[in-house]
This record gives structure tokens, sequence and C-alpha cells, in this order.
């Protein structure tokens, strides 16, 4: 069985697909974005995965492409398209060269038009396509720099993807209006660019006269992006907690685990934010836990200290998952959640005060 997620980054209006066999666990990542990296990594975690290869379609422009933060946490391979001139990668494809995942393949097809070295790739049984920057939903990508061309961009979406069952499936780099999924029949008849009966001096002349700005991360990004991200420099992907072993959830919440926290007692503040009747209930506390309970916390943030992380807990997690966004929110950076909460400190054996189970 196939596992798929579509994935976004607001900033850039990118999606990022992640696709995977679920007898080998074997994944791959298509156009992953540099400050997306953490998160990405952390669903591989979560769904047991083991990341092969990163794949952009392209040469982006208005973002810096993840492909060298994930292979250096996951040891994943670089793949791009030989004709982009990117340095750097494991894997340079051209059209008709395929990429496996477990028993599943990508074939490559080059969709050039946008930039020269633009691809797309398309699921072993044709069920769905992946067009980058080459074809939109109801629109497509522009071809005013990086050697685009419109001629060749109305080619290669005619000859490669409306070529595709009508059923097809296709999932584009870009959306800015919140669409996620479109297919090759309604793209052939509704695309205001090049479907219906347009031509290709249509398209051509409608692309000539777009008019728009350039994307405002270019600079940055292109030059880092021929280097597959190597290059990056960004400071809002902030380095990892030093303060102790942390994990990274899909959910964006910080975790610490309790053998950690049970060793390192008196170097952290202990937040529960179960109710007073929880608090002294049979799951008992941690020692040196304060109590606060949820619905005060954002009311009280001015009780709590700087100087040590914090850790929030409550039964099972899940409350103590959403005072870490409250403690941040109110401006404290080293803040964690106990994983699985009381319950789980209670199975494993570990120290507490006033249990009774």
């Amino acid at each position: 069985m196939l596992i798929f997620r579509q994935l976004f980054d607001q900033q850039s209006s990118t999606y990022t697909y992640l696709l995977a066999d679920s007898d080998t666990r074997e994944a791959v990542l298509i156009d992953p974005v540099f400050e997306q990296a953490r998160r990405d990594a952390a669903l591989l975690e979560e769904l047991r995965l083991r990341l092969l290869y990163t794949i952009d379609t392209h040469v982006h422009a208005d973002h810096v492409t993840g492909a060298w933060l994930l292979k250096k946490h996951t040891g994943s391979k670089i793949a791009i398209s030989a004709a982009s001139g990117a340095e750097g990668a494991d894997h340079y494809v051209s059209h008709g060269d395929t990429i496996a995942f477990g028993a599943r393949h990508l074939q490559v097809r080059a969709t050039p038009g946008h930039t020269n070295g633009c691809v797309s790739l398309v699921l072993d049984d044709g069920s769905m396509a992946f067009t980058g920057d080459c074809l939109l939903i109801r629109g497509t990508g522009r071809t005013d720099f990086q050697s685009g061309n419109p001629h060749a961009l109305f080619r290669a979406v005619h000859e490669q993807l409306f070529s595709l069952p009508d059923t097809c499936l296709l999932y584009p780099a870009h959306d800015y209006r919140g669409l996620t999924v479109t297919s090759v029949d309604e793209e052939r008849r509704f695309n205001p660019r090049l479907g219906g009966e347009l031509c290709e001096e249509d398209f051509a002349v409608y692309m000539t006269n777009l008019g728009l700005p350039h994307p405002r991360q270019i600079d940055v990004a292109v030059p880092a992006n021929m280097k597959c991200g190597v290059a990056a420099s960004d400071p809002s992907q902030k380095p990892l907690p030093e303060w102790a072993p942390l994990t990274y959830t899909f959910a964006g919440i910080w975790e610490i685990h309790p053998q950690w926290l049970e060793e390192h007692l008196q170097a952290v503040q202990i937040i529960d934010v179960r109710e007073p009747d929880e608090y002294e209930g049979p799951l008992g506390r941690i020692p040196e836990a304060k109590l606060i309970s949820l619905g005060n916390l954002a009311k009280r943030t001015a009780e709590l200290g700087k100087e040590r992380p914090i850790v929030t807990v409550c039964r099972a997690g899940g409350r103590s998952a959403q005072a870490t966004v409250i403690l941040r929110q109110a401006g404290f950076e080293e803040v964690a959640n106990l994983a699985g909460g009381m319950l789980r400190w209670r199975a494993e054996g570990r120290v507490v005060e006033n249990g009774s189970l």
C-alpha cells in the first residue's frame, strides 16, 4: 500500500509530498522546504519511514530546498534533474529514469519551460503525477526568468502531462488559493492558459504579458538551490535545544522523555497543568511539580522564571502539549512537554509523591 502525505509551507505556498511503501517503509520526499526540514523529519520518525531520496522538481526561486538539511539529519540522497545545473546532488535524473522506493517507483518526465531543468514525476500506476512548477491548478509556472520558454512549456504540458490518463491526479509544487489537487481531464479542459482550444501561440502571448514581479527570495533561493540547499543560512531555522535531549513531533511540540526528567528534577521547573483533584489524586505527582491548571496558565506566567527550562505535565500529555504553546507565546523559549504524561510516568515506575496506584 502507498503511504501519501501532502504537506504545506505557508510562507512560500509550497507543497511538499511524501510517498512511501508501507511494506518496506522506504520513502521519498518531493520538493522539501528548508524551514520545514524539522517538521518533515519528525513525520518520518513518527511514521517509522526511512527516507531514501529528496527530489527537487527544479531549481526553485521562491524558497530554499530542504534537501541538504534532510540529508544531514536522515542520511537521504539528493536527486535533481541533470539539466538543472545544480551541484552537490547524489543522483542526477533524466527523462525516462525511475526512482524506486520499496516496490513502488516514480518515472521522471522532462517538462522544461518554467526552467530548463524542470521535471515532473509520475507514479508507477499512472494514478498521480507531481508537476512541480510546470503545471499548476488552472495555471502554469512563469516563463520569464531562469531560461524560461513558453513554447517549451506548452509542448511539455501537452506531450508529457496531458498524455497521461484523464483520471490521473496532478499535484503541483505551489498553490496560492488553497487548492490542493486537480486532474489531467480538468486541466486539459479548463486551464485558462493552455487548455481547451488554446494554441501554442496563444499561450506564448499570454505568458509574455503576465508582468509578474520577481519572487521575493530569488536572490537567496537560487544560489542556495544551485548547491542543493547546502549554502542556506536562515535565522528562522533555530538550532536544536541543548538543555535536554528533546524530540520534535510532527504536531510542532518539543517532548522530553521521563528517564531524563527523573534524573534532572532539580534542573528544571515542572508545571503540572491538571486540575487540583487530579494533582491530589491516585496518579500522584512528580516531586517539585507546581500546580497551575491549564485554564489559569496564561494568567500566571509571571510566577515562572526563565533561569531554568520548563517541563509541562498532565495526565496523558495532551493538555501539557497545549501548555507549551501558551508558554512559548508568553516568551519562554526552553519549554518541553512530558511525553505520555503521568500515565507513562507511573507505568515506567518513576518516582511520585502522594500516589496510591
